[in-house]
């Protein structure tokens, strides 16, 4: 599968405020690719700017799939999402009162995804077994961590290239944060999805990873071109490790 992900000074604002500040880099097909940052660094601008709902003040986002190019800066989030990009947003943002199937046949919108629905659907429940037994329930009477498995499984039903994935962490305890990176990694370690994580629990982010990069202040501070710098990074155990003096 021929695709490629590269943002190249992309910058965006809120406004007066500056949020990102010529941000690049790049997503390869089957990579864990995550983004690190504390709280208001521009992770989450970064995923709205992906998705078209920000749009960047400067710079491109190119998605090279299949042998064509688009510059995804340029086409609205419908167009994003027919290429195959799919967000799983922070806060998980589900349609409380529809039931957990309902929820999902909403995240098979695109038209490459309604001839599959039946399959991935399929899919769905047998990668979070939980959401079938609860599929007749309303979605806003789950616990956090179901929701957040069905704000994943949603995702997955529009058959994505490509999984964004913003602070799945949020409002989770740790025990359910780490089954949920967890869930993460297995779908591109099985089914060789190509996932981009923001995400500012470092420890579980880690575990997954094949690489990624920090965020600070909307700049890319550090590069870490495998899992191993990453982790031995001064500035990762600065902010992450409270090592700062």
């Amino acid at each position: 599968m021929a695709l490629e992900l590269t943002v190249s000074g992309i910058e965006a604002s809120y406004g007066a405020v500056r949020a990102l500040a010529g941000v690049s880099l790049k997503v390869s097909a089957g990579e864990t690719v995550v983004l690190l940052g504390t709280n208001g660094n521009g992770k989450s601008t970064l995923m709205k700017c992906l998705m078209g709902s920000v749009r960047p003040t400067a710079g491109t986002i190119r998605l090279d799939i299949d042998g064509q190019s688009h510059d995804l800066a340029k086409l609205t989030t419908e167009d994003i999402v027919n290429l195959g990009l799919a967000l799983v947003p922070e806060g998980r943002r589900l349609f409380p009162k529809l039931t957990v199937e309902e929820n999902l046949m909403l995240g098979a919108y695109r038209q490459a995804a309604r001839a599959k629905i039946a399959s991935n659907l399929e899919f769905s429940y047998d990668t979070f077994p939980v959401l079938k037994e609860r599929r007749t329930q309303l979605a806003g009477t789950m616990s956090g961590g179901q929701q957040q498995m069905l704000a994943i499984a949603r995702a997955l039903m529009s058959s994505p290239r490509v999984l964004l994935v913003d602070e799945p962490s949020v409002g989770l305890s740790p025990l359910l944060v780490s089954q949920t990176i967890t869930k993460i990694g297995e779908l591109k370690d099985k089914f060789g999805l190509t996932v981009l994580m923001a995400e500012q629990n470092f420890h579980q982010a880690l575990r997954i990873a094949d690489r990624g990069y920090i965020i600070v202040h909307g700049e890319i501070a550090f590069e870490g071109k495998n899992r191993e710098q990453l982790a031995n990074n001064e500035m990762i155990k600065q902010l992450y490790l409270g090592s700062a003096h």
